[in-house]
């Protein structure tokens, strides 16, 4: 089971984003659940979960409270040209593009758009090199947070037991805006799962928000107060379970039996469980067994 998984924020738009995705990527890529909740802030809202080339992701469609930006994209690992093209051809349509798709001198064959919906796609040929994970997600460090990429994936390598940071390039000499030595392009393993970091001085206008957060699945209510307070650092931001740490990256921190419970329970219990959960900040596993049970 992962235990980290990214989470997207759509205003209506989930269960086409997901199919979509879904049909774009095929072969081990699939719709594996939908669920609606009703009397939420926002309204009725969709959940879903969905597999791309094998890699889960979470979403939801809540309103336009949240927008998708580059600081948080998925890097593509291409085994061939060919492959990569499909791809840009697909997820471009409606879309607009930030790198054009070409040849530079990390790969023969790159690209970096974003989608009609607003999420960015890194899309890579990888050519000789081997494929440690076929999409990862990657964080840009920007605005005030320029230059904090190597201190913040020490800080997660801290906040997970099984962590490493596993390569990393950095900016040279001339290289302005961006200052020597911060990072170029480094990628780190958080539990067993591949993500991806830089810095960037470059104008912007953006930073991390909720629209991507990263969802932590725990057993235990230690293991949830545990990474609540390792993560949070931003008091305003905690609500549902959500949490922002000191870099504003948004994380969720949900244990496993609350999933068994929207997924297994009749509208009942759902409806209880959801008017529980709305209550919290940090989600409280006995309160919403309790919720669940009636």
């Amino acid at each position: 089971m992962h235990k980290i998984i990214p989470h997207l924020w759509f205003n209506t738009q989930a269960k086409e984003a997901a199919q979509f995705y879904v049909d774009t990527f095929g072969g081990d890529s699939k719709v594996t659940s939908t669920a609606t909740i009703h009397d939420t802030p926002s309204g009725d809202t969709d959940m879903l979960t969905f597999t791309l080339a094998g890699q889960p992701f979470m979403a939801i469609s809540a309103g336009p409270l949240f927008k998708f930006n580059p600081s948080i994209s998925f890097l593509v690992s291409c085994e061939t040209k060919e492959e990569v093209e499909r791809l840009w051809k697909q997820l471009s349509d409606g879309g607009s593009t930030y790198m054009p798709l070409g040849s530079y001198p990390f790969s023969e064959s790159f690209g970096w758009l974003q989608d009609k919906y607003g999420l960015s796609w890194q899309l890579m040929f990888l050519g000789d090199r081997p494929m440690k994970q076929k999409i990862t997600p990657v964080l840009m460090f920007t605005q005030n947070m320029t230059g904090k990429a190597e201190e913040a994936m020490k800080f997660y390598c801290n906040v997970f037991d099984n962590a490493s940071i596993d390569g990393m390039m950095r900016y040279g000499k001339d290289e302005a805006p961006d200052t020597e030595g911060t990072v170029r392009f480094a990628d780190f393993t958080l539990e067993g799962q591949h993500f991806a970091a830089m810095d960037s001085a470059r104008e912007h206008n953006l930073t991390f928000s909720e629209a991507i957060s990263l969802v932590v699945q725990c057993q235990t209510q230690d293991d949830i107060d545990a990474y609540w307070e390792k993560l949070s650092a931003v008091p305003q931001a905690e609500q549902c379970g959500w949490l922002k740490d000191k870099y504003g990256v948004s994380w969720q921190i949900v244990p496993t039996a609350m999933q068994e419970m929207m997924s297994n329970g009749d509208a009942a219990a759902i409806a209880r469980v959801t008017q529980a959960f709305l209550k919290m900040k940090k989600f409280d596993i006995a309160t919403l067994e309790k919720a669940y049970k009636g």
